[in-house]
């Protein structure tokens, strides 16, 4: 009796929660609160150096030297896993899996992708800033897809659909952009180390070598040899997720969707929000570094989106999802500008000064919330009339 009252207690609601869409947002964007809060006290300068403070290893072994480089090169590694894992099951069997339901989406996404870059660099080309031009470019599938279940039946399934293949295909282009344009200079033993991995990994399934443990052994040593090969060790993840047969998909998703959401993710947030606002700081916003990723973000996203499924449509190769109007989709656009997660890892990734990855961070931090609260509030007071 008392272990049925405990599990209704404590672990029923806990279950509810991490099923619930909603929760991962939301914990993200108390860990960044949370974060920034504790930065700027009188113990923020000893909270900042737990993150980025050097961690004893080998140098013989070259491997990350602190607890935000393992976070970052290392953990998210398997965030990246888990999002090559539904890009896969999206394309064979999902919303993907065909021209017809790709098309709109697909374009969606590009349009999403190449009118942030375009405000960024219209801002910043030419200037000490251009490198972070990837940094608008992405939407952060927890944040968006969390707003939108929050708005219940005013977002119909349709439309939700929508913006996850959206989301899926944006992440994807993110990551392209990480390996071709924010990776170091290429050592090529350890690249070709990890595409001769990569290889043996996919010819397992032609072998006939069951899925197991040897798998992950090889999927560390490809993260080792990508870690050292200059182009960004995440990748690795995705690359793993392409070595992983269907039928396993679904079982590593749900095992992996608990710990990358709620331990992952979090600490992530936690350990690159943690910002110590100098003096003048608000002044450095005002600057073409801030206004190109917010001008990317929130009105860069919804723009490209709207554009890119307007033209696809007046060329009669698409057609908007059934039950959704352009108003709907205007609501997406502006959720599509939450960036959070990848746009603030692009940023680790563009600028190598601390200060630059700050306002870059700040900037997107805000701009995602400025996004969010615009879609949410558009789509909650929809006239009725204009739902499909």
């Amino acid at each position: 009796m008392a272990k049925v009252f405990l599990s209704k207690l404590f672990l029923n609601p806990l279950q509810r929660m991490v099923n619930d869409s909603r929760s991962v947002g939301v914990i993200l964007f108390l860990c960044s609160a949370l974060s920034i809060i504790i930065a700027n006290t009188s113990a923020g300068a000893g909270y900042t150096a737990l993150w980025t403070g050097s961690l004893p290893s080998p140098s013989t072994v070259h491997l990350p030297h602190s607890i935000l480089h393992w976070l970052n090169d290392g953990l998210m590694a398997a965030f990246f896993f888990l999002v090559g894992m539904e890009i896969k099951r999206e394309l064979l069997i999902g919303e993907l899996s065909s021209i017809k339901k790709s098309l709109l989406p697909l374009s969606a996404a590009i349009g999403g992708m190449l009118a942030p870059a375009a405000i960024y660099l219209l801002f910043n080309k030419a200037t000490g800033f251009q490198h972070g031009w990837g940094i608008p470019m992405a939407t952060d599938i927890a944040f968006s897809l969390g707003v939108a279940s929050m708005l219940g039946k005013r977002v119909p399934t349709a439309l939700k659909t929508f913006l996850m293949a959206l989301a899926i295909i944006d992440d994807l282009g993110a990551i392209l952009v990480i390996a071709l344009f924010y990776g170091n200079a290429v050592q090529w033993l350890y690249l070709l180390a990890g595409m001769a991995i990569f290889v043996v990994l996919l010819l397992f399934p032609r072998f006939n070598i069951r899925f197991g443990w040897w798998n992950f052994i090889l999927a560390l040593l490809l993260w080792y040899c990508f870690f050292n090969s200059g182009i960004h060790a995440t990748i690795a993840g995705v690359l793993f997720a392409i070595t992983i047969p269907l039928k396993n998909i679904e079982k590593l998703e749900r095992g992996f969707h608990t710990p990358v959401n709620f331990i992952i993710l979090p600490l992530f947030a936690l350990a690159n929000t943690a910002i110590i606002l100098p003096a003048g700081f608000a002044a450095s916003l005002n600057s073409s570094l801030g206004y190109g990723i917010a001008g990317g973000l929130i009105i860069g996203k919804p723009a490209g989106i709207l554009a890119a499924c307007w033209i696809l449509i007046k060329l009669n190769w698409g057609e908007l999802p059934r039950g959704v109007s352009w108003m709907q989709l205007t609501g997406i656009g502006l959720l599509a500008g939450i960036g959070f997660t990848m746009s603030i890892f692009i940023a680790m990734l563009a600028f190598a000064d601390t200060a630059t990855q700050d306002i870059a961070k700040s900037v997107v931090l805000i701009a995602s919330v400025i996004a969010m609260i615009a879609g949410y509030l558009w789509l909650y007071f929809l006239p009725q009339k204009t739902k499909g």
